[in-house]
C-alpha cells in the first residue's frame, strides 16, 4: 500500500509509533517483555534476571501446577496438538464436552459452552443475543471486549456510571416498553479491583425484566468461599442469567466460556459465530482448564491464602500513603497520577527485580495512571513485604507519596 499521501490511517500509525519510540528513548517501554522461564508460581526470569511476579492474572498460582501440566500432556498424547476443525463439524472432542460439564457444575448451571478466547466470548455472546431495537446497559468501566460486543450487536448501547445502581435504574427506566434489555458488568473490575454491587443489580434486573450478564474473568478463584465467583460471594446462586468467564487467568489455559440455562447454551451453540466459524480449543488447553477447576476445589487453601495476601498488600500500600482506590481483591491499583510517574515507578521497581507494569492513558483516564499490581496465592509474606518496601521507597523518591 502506498503511504506517500498522508491520510487518517497513516497519521494514526505515525502517532502511535512516535509515542512508543519516545517511551523507548527514555527506557520507559515495559510492554511485550518475554518471560524466559516461570519459577514456581510467583517468580519469573525476565531479561536473564529472576524477578518477583506482580503483574500476573494467575491469582491462585496455578501456572505450572503438576496436575494441570500432566492433564495437558495426557490430552496431547491422546488427541494431538490440534483438532480437525470447528466444533460444529469435526472439531469436537470428548475433552471439550468434559470441560463444559465441569464448568457447568462449578458454576451451578445447566450447561456451558467454550470459545477460543475471553475476548471472542464477550464479542460473540452479546452480538448474538442482542440486535437492532434491543437495549444493552453496560457499566462505564467494563472491559473493552464487552464494549465491542455491545457495539457489534447493533443494539442501543447505554453506559451507566461505574457501580452506580441509581444511574442504572434511570437507564432502565428509559428503555421503551417491550424492548429486550440486557445489563452487563464485570464482576471484579480489571483496572480498579473493586466488586460489582450484585444484590442491587439483580433487584433492578428483576424489577425491569432485564437479562443479567456477568463477566467473571477476574472473580473466579478470587470471590466466594470455594472460588466459584460472584454468585457464591453474595450467596445469590441462580441470580445471573449469563455467566461468562475466561480460561486464561485463574484458570491457567486459554479460552472463554458461558454457563447458563440449557436453552441459552443450545442457542449459542447453534447461533454464535465465534463458535460456528472458529477452530476448537486445542486439546491440551481444554484438558488443562478442565483439571484446573478440579484443583481449585481440591486445594481450598489457595483461596484463603490469596485473601490473606491481598489484605496484606492493600493495607501495606495504604499505610505507605498510596491510593489504592476501592479495591478489595488481588488486583491492586497503585495510583501515580501522570503517565511519566507510572513509568518511573515501574522502572525503579523492575530495576530492583519487582516485575510490575504500568497502565496509562488512554487505557485509564488521564491523571489516573497507575501500576496495576497483583498478588497471588503463591506469594509468601516476606516476598510481599519486600515488594512493598521497594514500591514505597521509589514512590517517595519520585514524589508520589510523601
Amino acid at each position: 500500500m502506498d503511504f506517500s499521501n498522508e491520510d487518517a490511517v497513516t497519521r494514526r500509525i505515525e502517532v502511535l509509533k512516535q509515542r512508543a519510540q519516545a517511551m523507548r528513548d527514555h527506557d520507559f517501554y515495559f510492554y511485550n517483555q518475554p518471560v524466559q522461564e516461570v519459577l514456581g508460581g510467583s517468580k519469573v526470569i525476565v531479561n536473564g534476571r529472576e524477578m518477583g511476579m506482580y503483574a500476573s492474572y494467575s491469582y491462585l498460582g496455578l501456572v505450572g501446577h503438576p496436575r494441570i501440566n500432566e492433564a495437558a500432556k495426557r490430552a496431547i498424547d491422546q488427541f494431538g496438538t490440534g483438532t480437525h476443525g470447528v466444533r460444529t463439524l469435526a472439531g469436537s472432542l470428548t475433552i471439550h464436552r468434559e470441560l463444559e460439564e465441569t464448568i457447568a457444575e462449578f458454576k451451578h448451571a445447566d450447561d456451558a459452552i467454550t470459545y477460543t478466547s475471553g475476548y471472542a466470548t464477550n464479542l460473540t455472546v452479546i452480538s448474538t443475543l442482542m440486535g437492532r431495537g434491543d437495549y444493552v446497559l453496560s457499566d462505564k468501566l467494563n472491559h473493552a471486549s464487552i464494549v465491542d460486543g455491545c457495539l457489534m450487536s447493533g443494539a442501543e448501547f447505554r453506559r451507566f456510571k461505574h457501580n452506580d445502581m441509581d444511574d442504572l435504574e434511570k437507564r432502565l427506566q428509559q428503555v421503551p416498553e417491550g424492548a429486550a434489555r440486557l445489563v452487563v458488568a464485570d464482576a471484579v473490575f480489571s483496572m480498579d479491583g473493586d466488586v460489582i454491587d450484585l444484590p442491587k443489580m439483580v433487584g433492578l434486573c428483576r424489577k425491569y425484566g432485564a437479562y443479567l450478564m456477568m463477566d467473571e474473568a477476574h472473580s473466579v478463584g478470587v470471590l466466594g468461599k470455594t472460588g466459584r465467583g460472584i454468585e457464591e460471594h453474595y450467596d445469590l446462586w441462580g441470580s445471573v442469567d449469563i455467566k461468562m468467564g475466561t480460561l486464561s487467568k485463574t484458570i491457567p489455559s486459554a479460552g472463554g466460556y458461558v454457563a447458563g440455562r440449557k436453552e441459552l447454551i443450545d442457542f449459542l451453540r447453534h447461533g454464535s459465530r465465534a463458535y460456528i466459524f472458529s477452530a476448537a480449543l486445542p486439546p491440551g488447553q481444554a484438558a488443562a482448564a478442565n483439571e484446573a477447576f478440579k484443583v481449585i476445589l481440591d486445594e481450598p487453601w489457595r483461596i484463603e491464602k490469596l485473601r490473606h495476601n491481598a489484605e496484606l498488600f492493600i493495607n501495606g500500600l495504604k499505610g505507605l500513603g498510596f491510593d489504592t482506590m476501592l479495591t478489595s481483591t488481588a488486583i491492586v491499583p497503585v495510583l501515580c497520577g501522570t503517565d511519566e510517574r507510572a513509568f518511573a515507578l515501574t522502572q525503579a521497581c523492575q530495576r530492583q527485580d519487582v516485575f510490575v507494569l504500568p497502565v496509562v492513558s488512554p487505557a485509564v483516564p488521564e491523571g489516573l495512571s497507575r501500576l496495576r499490581a497483583t498478588v497471588l496465592a503463591s506469594h509468601e509474606d516476606d516476598e510481599i513485604k519486600r515488594a512493598m518496601g521497594i514500591i514505597g521507597k521509589a514512590g517517595k523518591e519520585i514524589g508520589i507519596i510523601p
